[in-house]
């Protein structure tokens, strides 16, 4: 019997998903680790949040809060919210 391959979600899809919640006017401006690991489903919000920051999308506090720069703002008006 043949295995089904595990579906694994698309990182990229969830790096633009994530810039695109901490950037909705509509949410709070700041944002929890926990909190964008429980919205966008995935059990490692910081390897998904850890390449966003070097990138200079996303600021990241001390506590393990981030927010998004002007960078990110002027990315999704470029781009649009495409998903």
């Amino acid at each position: 019997m043949q295995q089904e391959p595990i579906q694994e979600r698309d990182f990229d899809g969830l790096e633009r998903e994530a810039v695109y919640l901490v950037t909705s006017s509509d949410q709070p401006p700041i944002w929890a680790l926990a909190d964008i690991g429980r919205e966008l489903e995935t059990t490692d919000p910081d390897a998904l949040v850890r390449p966003l920051v070097h990138a200079g999308l996303l600021n990241r506090t001390s506590e393990n809060y981030v927010f998004a720069t002007p960078a990110a703002f002027k990315w999704v008006k470029l781009v649009g919210h495409v998903v």
